[in-house]
């Protein structure tokens, strides 16, 4: 049997976002004690606590976490169904991640032409690593996410949108590199572990037995690019990234084998896509995937 209504998550939401019993009694005109009251027979209904007191102020539990991330979804689908019924347009908030590279090479005229077609639609876009965004999509925190190979999503629908070709990058004047032994000894400049790009690359490295001297993590492809062309190390990067930030002149490339070079990218999703998903998928088919 259901335990939750709407109303009830209304008034969470609430409290949530005011901060407080307080605020949140004001906003929805409702007397305090109603919505402590509430607050408290959703908690002895799920069987668990969702807020915690810091000195005067109500903090989330995990549990109320969780429960916050499904509420908002939960909104959003109340949201987009009546929209859907009155104009066949997506409406509300549409939260999605990407890889950074991604982000500053594919999605601009993506998300330029979803904006034109869809006004009522605010996007929220994040960004971070293969690793991370198919954690957050996983945790509804986000409702989909362009992900790189390899990576691993259980549970998770998936649909191929880019074919990417990745280069590796050294100064200009570092030696010509055909197999790993020519970057022993060097330093790799990549994201932090859960980037699909390092795995390839330490995957290729680590077959023929090389380690890199030391590994520099950095939270954007322009820091790392300047600092390859510094002559500080080398990276893998997507070639077409190298073009979108006007970069290939400034370092040099090489080719690596095609199992490293010739990469995937997807748009990864739980459960049954949203009306906002659906139509951002139906743009990116409509896109070359080179």
């Amino acid at each position: 049997m259901r335990t939750i209504d709407l109303d009830s998550l209304e008034i969470f939401r609430a409290v949530v976002s005011e901060g407080g019993i307080i605020r949140a009694a004001s906003k929805l005109n409702r007397v305090q004690s109603n919505v402590t009251t509430r607050i408290k027979q959703l908690e002895e209904r799920l069987g668990l606590q969702l807020f915690r007191r810091q000195g005067r102020a109500l903090v989330l539990s995990p549990e109320g976490e969780l429960l916050l991330s499904y509420t908002q979804r939960l909104f959003r689908l109340a949201d987009e169904a009546e929209s859907e019924l009155r104009t066949g347009k997506p409406i509300g908030v549409f939260r999605i991640g990407s890889l950074e590279s991604t982000a500053g090479s594919r999605l601009a005229p993506i998300l330029s032409k979803f904006h034109r077609q869809y006004p009522a639609v605010v996007v929220e876009l994040v960004t971070g690593t293969t690793g991370a965004l198919v954690q957050r999509v996983t945790n509804f925190e986000i409702e989909a996410a362009f992900v790189s190979e390899p990576f691993t999503a259980p549970g998770l629908n998936k649909l191929k949108v880019f074919d990417e070709e990745l280069v590796l990058i050294t100064a200009k004047d570092f030696a010509p590199v055909t197999r790993p032994a020519d970057l022993s000894g060097a330093t790799l400049i990549a994201f932090a572990n859960g980037c699909s790009y390092r795995k390839r690359l330490e995957e290729w490295l680590g077959g023929s037995g090389v380690m890199p001297a030391r590994t520099m993590e950095f939270g954007s492809y322009q820091a790392m690019i300047a600092c390859v062309a510094a002559g500080t190390g080398f990276a893998l990067v997507p070639r077409s990234l190298l073009v979108a930030l006007r970069s290939a002149s400034d370092v040099r490339q090489h080719e690596v084998p095609a199992r490293v070079r010739r990469n995937h990218t997807h748009l990864v999703w739980h459960g049954t896509a949203s009306t906002a998903l659906t139509r951002l998928q139906e743009i990116v088919q409509e896109l070359p995937k080179g």
